[in-house]
């Protein structure tokens, strides 16, 4: 079988670095390389998977263009060409380069070619029975997410799943129908939940041929780099809406930590909780109260660009672009006004909202209110250059604090696609919508503690702070006491609005149904002001919209983006009536 993955296969021997990357380029030049040349042994399977990833790394700015820019909290600068403007202001034509689906259908391909060989290597004995469980079940995983996100913006799809010898092929109706996003959900989960691994990679799990995927590669941790299979099966249960089996699945990953022999993972790796004398990631004033004190370098946001404890507590999937190494970072060029293009930058809407927030006031000031914002909007965009600018993905280029660039010729950065608050979030999601919304609540506001706080006065926390009266998987052992001495494995969460330093979200609600519904309001609205522009906005609005019946839901959020911009004040109505018939869904336009 001809391969089509020679150039991802040279980049991933670029970025990954694997010792054997030597034998491909020590194969005669050609056009092409064979089956026989390139899946020979486990170490040419670890540089397939790395050069495939090498090829979802380019597909970065379209991801973030596709998910963000067609939601409430992304909008087009003046330098944007007109099929930006498109995207934004949902009136894609078919010419749109953007809406093309085929980049994400050949790194598809990539993926099936990939997964037929993986299955001749172990039939051949090529791969032993775990290298080829884990190496089958990552690249297995992310054509599962590849194909969520062309169901997401496309509605219906081809679903193939055998290498093509020529990509065109998957235009042919005949022997590929369209599944419907429902189905392909359905799909997706059968095929992954099937899989052989689904665990985290550990380092050196063959010590002896030291073959593992898990190593630390110029300071870049590569465990960060593979697709979480448990948090992805998540996600699609979400979607289908069995939220039981989210939750079990995502908890799994919030748990993860809970049984290491070093108290810091126990109490901190994807659990939101505070730290001890290090930095955090929490909002930090260098003077309580003061709100021209925030301090841009040791708070909220630094974990975007860091690369010490903050970046591993947090970050769950994040692949990093480095200069001296292909493909070149395109997100410098969608975001920075300096260096770069500078062709999206943060909505109204979305500022309003952070302003609209309120800080909870600092305890011993005697004041009654708190500072009248959410921090996060100051550390998720700035001016540079007196330009209004998303600075999450390029804090490695530019200094936050000087607006110039680190080095011009250094566009190092991160794509980071999945993070602990998306973990908790999603939890709260599946929680609320399975019975669960005063623990949901607590996840993004108070944390586990503040949910079953002990009476005043009270040092004996036995029967507090803890939801371990509830039905699995929602049992979290969060106390903190003295007399007896109690250290929970979630002693130290926050919930999100807690670390945020605001105020906490208000429920009116009097019935269970209001109360559900309000929780998710608030859990969809947070989800805005602690991750915007990392790249779900749209299709947590869609996932929502779908599930509640409810087209208006997702198109009064557009609608309010567009009315607040003076260009697109005068389209915002008629793209409201034309999301509130359900025309939610790209053309799927093939280009060759």
């Amino acid at each position: 079988m001809k391969l089509t993955l020679r150039t991802a296969v040279l980049a991933g021997c670029l970025i990954a670095g694997f010792a054997s990357c030597k034998k491909i380029l020590d194969v005669d030049p050609g056009t092409e390389l064979t089956a026989d040349q390139m899946y020979r042994d486990v170490y040419d399977a670890n540089a397939a998977v790395m050069g495939i990833y090498g090829r979802f790394m380019s597909l970065s700015d379209r991801y973030i263009i596709l998910n963000e820019l067609r939601g409430d909290l992304m909008e087009f600068t003046n330098n944007a060409d007109e099929y930006l403007r498109q995207i934004s202001n949902h009136t894609v034509t078919p010419d749109n380069p953007y809406v093309n689906p085929r980049p994400f259908y050949e790194l598809i391909n990539n993926c099936n070619d990939a997964l037929t060989n993986f299955l001749i290597m172990r039939q051949t004995n090529k791969l032993n029975e775990q290298d080829f469980n884990q190496r089958y079940s990552d690249i297995g995983a992310l054509r599962s997410f590849l194909y969520l996100q062309l169901g997401i913006h496309y509605g219906e799809v081809p679903y193939v799943t055998e290498p093509l010898q020529n990509i065109n092929e998957v235009k042919d109706v005949s022997r590929f129908t369209r599944l419907p996003l429902s189905v392909l959900i359905d799909s997706l989960i059968s095929f992954t939940e099937a899989l052989p691994y689904k665990e985290n990679y550990t380092a050196n799990v063959n010590t002896g041929t030291g073959t593992s995927l898990n190593i630390t590669l110029d300071g870049y941790p590569t465990e960060k780099f593979f697709i979480n299979k448990k948090i992805l099966l998540g996600e699609l249960y979400l979607w289908k809406g069995d939220y039981h089996t989210a939750a079990i699945r995502l908890k799994e990953m919030m748990d993860y930590s809970t049984p290491s022999a070093s108290l810091e993972t126990r109490f901190l790796l994807y659990k939101r909780g505070w730290v001890i004398d290090k930095p955090d990631n929490i909002v930090v004033y260098t003077k309580a109260g003061d709100a021209g004190s925030l301090d841009y370098t040791n708070s909220w946001g630094t974990m975007f660009q860091a690369k010490d404890q903050r970046f591993l507590n947090e970050m769950i999937w994040a692949l990093p672009y480095d200069s001296k190494f292909k493909p070149e970072n395109p997100l410098i060029k969608l975001f920075s006004p300096i260096g770069g293009n500078y062709q999206v930058r943060a909505s109204q809407e979305i500022i309003d909202n952070w302003n609209s927030q309120e800080q909870r006031p600092v305890a011993g000031t005697g004041a009654l209110t708190g500072i009248p914002y959410d921090a996060r909007g100051l550390l998720s965009q700035r001016k540079i250059g007196g330009q209004p600018t998303i600075t999450k993905f390029i804090g490695n280029y530019i200094s936050l604090n000087a607006s110039v660039p680190l080095n011009p010729l250094e566009k190092s950065g991160t794509w980071f696609l999945y993070r602990a608050a998306h973990l908790h979030l999603r939890f709260a999601e599946a929680a609320n919508r399975d019975g669960q919304p005063r623990l949901a609540y607590g996840l993004f506001n108070t944390g586990i503690r503040g949910i079953h706080p002990p009476p005043t006065g009270e040092t004996n926390v036995t029967s507090y702070m803890n939801t371990l009266t509830y039905p699995d998987p929602y049992k979290f052992d969060a106390r903190q006491g003295e007399n007896p001495y109690f250290r929970g494995p979630w002693h130290r969460n926050d919930g999100i609005r807690q670390r945020a330093g605001l105020v906490y979200y208000k429920l009116t609600a009097i019935s269970q149904p209001d109360s559900v519904n309000q929780v998710e309001a608030g859990i969809i609205n947070e989800l805005a002001l602690e991750t915007a522009f990392e790249g779900t906005r749209w299709p947590d609005l869609l996932r929502v919209a779908i599930r509640r019946n409810d087209a208006s839901f997702l198109a009064d959020k557009i609608y309010n983006k567009l009315s607040k911009n003076p260009v697109t004040a005068g389209i915002a109505a008629d793209v409201k009536r034309k999301l509130a018939e359900r025309d939610w869904f790209l053309p799927f336009k093939w280009d060759q």
